[in-house]
C-alpha cells in the first residue's frame, strides 16, 4: 500500500469513555455546515425585510412632515394676509387722523395770523399817531431854537442904546430875555417898586435889579476942580452909595418873594472900574449885604446865563414830552416784537409737528413695503429623501422656515 489510509471506524480521539470515530466526525461537521447555511439564508431574508420596512416608515414620516409644513405655510400666509389687511386699515385711519389734525392746525394758524395781522395794523396806527406828536414837538423845538439864535444879539455893543441908568438897563434886559421873562417897575408885597425883576426858572423867586445909581455924586467927583473938592465929593459919593445899598437890601431882599441877592446896575464900564479901584470898602460892604454891583457887560453876561437856564428849562419841558412819547413808542415796539416772536414760535411749532407727521408716515410706508417684501426660504439642513441612511434632526428634516425682511433703514 503506497498512502496512509485510516479505516472509517477508526477512533480519532476519545473524550473520557466517549470515543469519536472519523465517520461520526464527518457526519457532525456536515450537519453543522448545512445548519449554518440555512441560518445565514434566513437572516438575510429578515434583514432585507427590515430594511424595506424602515424605508417605508421613513417615507411615511417624511410625507407627514411635508404635510405639516404645507399646513404651517398655509396658516402663515393667512396670518400675513390678515396682518396686511389690519395694517392697511390702520394706515387709512392714521391718514384720516393726520388730515383732520392738519386741517385743524391750518384753521388755527389762519385764525392766529388774522388776529396778529389785525393787532399789527392797530399798533402801526398808534405808532403813526405817536410819530405825529413827536413831529409836532420837534417843530416846537426848532421854533424855540430860532428864537434863541435871534436872542444872541445881546453880545453886541449896547453903548448906542441909550445913556445912563434906567433906559440902558431896560434895553439890555429887553434885548437879552424873551417877553414874560422880566418885568419893569413891578410892585412887591411891601409896596416898594424895583426897577426890574427877572423871572427865575424852576419856580424860584425873581431876581431884583436896581438902576438908581447916584449919578449926581459921581458927576460931582468928575467935575471937581481941586483935590479938596474931589475928596469932599468922593466922601459924599461914598455916603450916598452906602445909603443906596442899605435901601436896596432893606426894600428888595424879601425872603421867599425875591432872591437873596440883588443887582445894582452901574451904567458905565469906566465908573464900574473906578468904584472897584478907589472904593473897595463900598464893594465889600455891598457883598456883605448880598448886593452885587454890575456893569453893562456883567449884566449882559448875567442875562445870558439866565436866558440859557430858561432855555434849558423849556428844552427839558419839551424833552419830557418827547421822552414820554418815545417811551410809549418803545412800549408799542416791545409789544410788537413780543407778538412777532410768539407768531414765529407758532410757525416753528407747526413746522416741527408737520415734520414729525411726515416722518411717522414714511416709517409706516417703509414697514408696509417690508411686509409686502416678506419671502420664505428652506433651512440649510433640510432632509434629503434620496439619502435615508443619514437620519437628520427634526429641524433639518422638516426644513427651517425663515422670514427674511429687507430692512431699508
Amino acid at each position: 500500500m503506497n498512502g496512509f489510509e485510516l479505516p472509517s471506524d477508526a477512533t480519532l480521539f476519545a473524550i473520557g469513555d466517549l470515543q469519536i470515530s472519523l465517520a461520526l466526525f464527518l457526519q457532525v461537521s456536515a450537519c453543522t455546515l448545512v445548519l449554518a447555511i440555512v441560518l445565514i439564508a434566513w437572516r438575510g431574508r429578515s434583514l432585507r425585510a427590515a430594511i424595506r420596512a424602515d424605508v417605508a416608515r421613513r417615507e411615511a414620516l417624511a410625507e407627514q412632515r411635508m404635510a405639516d409644513l404645507l399646513r404651517a405655510q398655509a396658516d402663515m400666509q393667512g396670518r400675513i394676509a390678515a396682518m396686511s389687511e389690519v395694517f392697511g386699515t390702520k394706515q387709512s385711519e392714521f391718514n384720516h387722523a393726520i388730515n383732520q389734525r392738519l386741517d385743524g392746525m391750518t384753521h388755527r394758524i389762519g385764525a392766529t395770523i388774522t388776529e396778529q395781522t389785525k393787532s399789527t395794523h392797530e399798533n402801526l396806527r398808534h405808532l403813526q399817531e405817536r410819530l405825529a406828536v413827536i413831529d409836532a414837538a420837534q417843530n416846537n423845538i426848532q421854533n424855540l431854537a430860532k428864537d434863541v439864535v435871534g436872542l444872541q444879539a445881546i453880545l453886541s455893543n449896547k453903548q448906542t442904546r441909550g445913556a445912563f441908568g434906567q433906559a440902558r438897563m431896560e434895553t439890555i434886559v429887553a434885548d437879552g430875555l424873551p417877553m414874560g421873562a422880566y418885568s419893569f417897575q413891578p410892585t412887591l408885597s411891601n409896596g416898594s417898586r424895583p426897577d426890574c425883576t427877572i423871572r427865575m426858572p424852576n419856580g424860584s423867586p425873581p431876581l431884583v435889579i436896581d438902576a438908581k445909581f447916584p449919578l449926581e455924586a459921581w458927576n460931582a467927583i468928575r467935575d471937581a476942580g481941586s483935590p479938596e473938592m474931589r475928596k469932599a465929593a468922593s466922601q459924599q459919593f461914598r455916603r450916598d452909595l452906602d445909603v443906596h445899598i442899605r435901601d436896596i437890601a432893606e426894600k428888595y431882599l424879601i425872603p421867599g418873594e425875591t432872591q437873596e441877592m440883588a443887582f445894582l446896575f452901574v451904567p458905565s464900564e469906566s465908573i464900574f472900574a473906578e468904584i472897584h479901584e478907589h472904593f473897595e470898602s463900598i464893594v465889600q460892604r455891598a457883598h456883605r449885604l448880598r448886593i452885587v454891583i454890575v456893569s453893562p457887560s456883567l449884566l449882559m453876561l448875567s442875562i445870558q446865563v439866565i436866558q440859557s437856564v430858561l432855555k434849558d428849562q423849556r428844552m427839558r419841558e419839551q424833552a419830557h414830552l418827547i421822552q414820554g412819547e418815545v417811551l410809549h413808542l418803545m412800549e408799542d415796539l416791545t409789544r410788537l416784537d413780543d407778538r412777532t416772536r410768539k407768531l414765529q414760535s407758532h410757525f416753528l411749532a407747526a413746522q416741527k409737528d408737520v415734520e414729525m407727521i411726515l416722518t411717522s408716515a414714511d416709517k409706516l410706508t417703509k414697514r408696509g413695503a417690508r411686509i409686502e417684501a416678506m419671502e420664505f426660504e428652506a433651512g440649510p439642513g433640510a432632509a434629503d429623501p434620496g439619502h435615508p441612511e443619514t437620519p437628520p434632526s427634526v429641524e433639518s428634516r422638516t426644513g427651517l422656515l425663515r422670514l427674511r425682511v429687507v430692512d431699508d433703514d
